[in-house]
């Protein structure tokens, strides 16, 4: 089937989806969750061979541990549409009203934006995300994952369909399109008038495509270039902390910390901890002069280092100055995603926050946090970097647009 049928399903879909209740919209997400976990043995069939390909075609370790699906990811994708169901319906939310002087009443009211396009790469959890949340948005998913992932993606789009068709919603509410061709993502990237918004999910090069490529709007979701800045008035243990979870505790995201700045004044007494607590956790730090000078472990930085988000056990460093060089470096090498400082000086922390241009900002705490879940969003369908519309974390009202509604008795303008 081609993209542009496809296209014309969901829109029908879409119909259907704007009308439904939220009561039927939960149903159909807590049968979504339970049909995971029932099946979860053909999902993580599928994904087995998907993995099994990628370590043939050498695959690095990062994409392979995105690609990979477990019992307890497959319970997580469920428990995160259990939560989703939880949340408050953000269709038909009054976002301001008045009545005017004249006595017409108007409303400013949340509606759904229609058919949401979604192209994504590696993570087959995102298929189940972003259908989840399309739909208790109240709209129709189109989802172009990677070739990768094929067949853990069409694993789950099945189970996923067969949920929503079960509950009586349409199951075109959820499709997933051909990913043996770029053909697929070309023509959804043209599919003005069927395809409401578009929404990219991955590396630099893809998400650079589709933003110069599109005519559909594009909602422009960033790579997380993030840092983590010692302040010359840190807690030293507590920083070692933030930075240890921020890098380590999963390499391959988004917001996981992809560098270091410290402060000149706490250099001596911090970076030998720190160049230690990496060599232990096996991470490779790529630092200046000035850091490489702590230990010979350390591999001298290159400029396209402090530029890179690894997504692997690597991490750029460097010492700096003052604050005001912290947030230089940021705002020449960052990537508006997520940035931290750690400091006990209260004027520190309100300078970063107001000087550094991110989605988010972390004070004393790991950039790891910048998600929808952890949020309270419940499942997110991306972290926006942009500065229209939508920014940070995407949840359930980001994927909304609004309609006036103005409701008068014979009024006419004179």
């Amino acid at each position: 089937m081609s993209v542009h049928e496809q296209a014309k399903r969901a829109r029908e879909a879409a119909a259907a989806l704007a009308t439904a209740t939220r009561a039927t919209k939960d149903t159909a997400l807590l049968a979504m969750a339970d049909a995971l976990v029932a099946r979860a043995g053909e999902i993580l069939a599928a994904n087995a061979e998907d993995v099994s390909s990628a370590r043939d075609n050498g695959l690095t370790a990062a994409i392979i541990d995105r690609l990979s699906l477990t019992e307890g990811r497959v319970e997580a994708m469920a428990g995160a549409l259990r939560e989703m169901a939880a949340l408050p319906d953000p269709v038909g939310e009054v976002v301001r009203g008045s009545t005017l002087p004249n006595g017409l009443e108007l409303r400013q009211v949340r509606v759904p934006f229609g058919v949401v396009g979604i192209i994504y790469e590696g993570r087959p959890n995102v298929t189940v995300d972003a259908a989840g949340i399309c739909l208790k948005s109240g709209n129709a998913a189109l989802l172009r994952g990677s070739s990768s992932a094929a067949r853990s993606n069409a694993a789950l789009t099945a189970v996923l369909r067969d949920a929503v068709a079960a509950t009586g919603l349409p199951a075109d509410a959820i499709q997933l399109l051909d990913a043996s061709s770029r053909d697929s993502v070309k023509e959804l990237m043209r599919a003005r008038g069927l395809v409401d918004v578009l929404i990219p999910r991955g590396g630099a090069s893809l998400i650079k495509t589709v933003v110069e490529e599109s005519t559909v709007p594009v909602i422009e979701t960033g790579v997380g270039n993030c840092h983590v800045y010692v302040d010359a008035a840190a807690d030293l243990d507590k920083a070692l902390t933030v930075l240890l979870n921020s890098k380590t505790q999963r390499l391959s995201t988004c917001n996981t910390a992809e560098s270091v700045l410290v402060h000149a004044a706490v250099a001596d007494a911090f970076l030998p901890r720190a160049l230690a607590a990496f060599q232990e956790a096996g991470v490779t730090v790529h630092g200046d002069p000035a850091v490489a000078a702590y230990s010979d472990t350390v591999v001298p930085a290159t400029e396209e280092d402090f530029g890179t988000e690894y997504l692997s056990a690597d991490i750029s460093a460097a010492v700096v100055d003052s604050l005001s060089s912290a947030v230089a470096h940021i705002t020449r090498y960052g990537s508006q995603h997520t940035e931290a400082i750690v400091t006990e000086s209260v004027a520190a922390a309100r300078e970063f926050v107001a000087r550094v241009d991110a989605a988010a900002v972390m004070v004393n705490a790991s950039t790891r946090f910048t998600d929808g879940g952890e949020f309270g969003f419940g499942a997110e369908i991306g972290i926006s970097t942009q500065k229209l519309h939508a920014r940070g974390p995407m949840g359930l009202p980001e994927l909304t647009s609004t309609k006036y509604i103005v409701t008068g008795d014979g009024h006419i303008r004179s």
